[in-house]
């Protein structure tokens, strides 16, 4: 799909799928990290986690209930840290666009100078087996926004990052968005649907296979539905432009990335890409450095 397509697509409905981005033998692999770090993660050897009853950050650790994410797969000390670093900065051996050459399109950006290393997470079937639903949200707009503070705050986070959905399993269906939504304040009727509505007029479903990746805005209407009895591993990423500045320091460093960014450790990466995730870096830590305490986007 065509640079100019995929930008008219996102900046229409507010995200856009692209269809095997990666090959069966990286989403053999990564399956096989994610599966490991899901595992470290329950057996409470990796305390950084997205646990069941609560939707957005900070998280508590050592709560004894099921998980729904993993945080952190760029932390060093993450066991297969590499391999999730290979896979956020890099190509694969082929030379095929990874996530982060799709972003570039998204951002209109062919210059890697002006990326900004973000969050990358993991998202897996609620380890307590039950269904768990998030509500409908906009990730860095409170719901009790009026349509004034909504309109301002969505025209505030225009075209400053891109985020991902990338399925490394069959029939991931959980997000589910409100095609538009992104562009708009919400409705009459959004504002006075159950925060769990599984109707909401105009939803969409995202139903992505094996290496098929969703790239949306944050600010899009949406929510996210777990099953229980589902496997699911899906890689959850974002990358930011260095024009966002503040605007992305609160979608960012709420989430405690920069308690450990300074270490992380590139030198697996080739030199090319190895150039591209320090200087990401490098422009995330200065982006903390300036931004002081940002609080949280929204209230849990």
């Amino acid at each position: 799909m065509p640079a100019s397509t995929l930008r008219s697509q996102l900046d229409k409905d507010g995200f856009v799928v692209v269809r095997s981005l990666l090959s069966g033998t990286q989403v053999e692999q990564l399956r096989a990290a994610a599966s490991r770090t899901t595992a470290l993660a329950i057996a409470g050897g990796w305390p950084h986690v997205r646990t069941v009853g609560k939707q957005f950050p900070p998280w508590p650790a050592g709560a004894d209930v099921g998980i729904w994410g993993v945080q952190h797969l760029l932390h060093p000390s993450l066991p297969d840290s590499a391999a999730f670093a290979a896979s956020y900065f890099g190509s694969d051996d082929n030379g095929n666009s990874g996530v982060l050459d799709v972003a570039k399109e998204l951002l209109d950006t062919p210059d890697d100078d002006a990326l900004v290393m973000e969050l990358y997470n993991l998202l897996v079937r609620p380890t307590d087996g039950r269904d768990f639903a998030l509500r409908w949200h906009r990730d860095d707009v409170p719901a009790e926004a009026t349509a004034a503070e909504e309109a301002a705050r969505l025209r505030e986070g225009t075209a400053w990052h891109a985020q991902w959905n990338l399925s490394l399993c069959e029939g991931d269906e959980s997000l589910i968005v409100v095609p538009g939504s992104h562009a708009r304040p919400r409705t009459d009727a959004e504002r006075a649907a159950d925060p769990f509505e599984d109707d909401m007029p105009g939803q969409l479903v995202v139903r992505l296979g094996p290496g098929d990746a969703v790239f949306y805005d944050n600010n899009i209407l949406h929510r996210g539905r777990y099953n229980g009895s589902r496997e699911r591993l899906t890689l959850h990423g974002s990358v930011g432009h260095v024009a966002g500045g503040g605007v992305r320091a609160r979608n960012v460093l709420q989430h405690a990335v920069g308690s450990w960014v300074g270490d992380c450790d590139f030198s697996h990466l080739d030199e090319k890409h190895r150039a591209r995730a320090e200087g990401m870096r490098a422009r995330l830590v200065k982006l903390g450095s300036e931004s002081g305490d940002v609080g949280y986007s929204q209230a849990d």
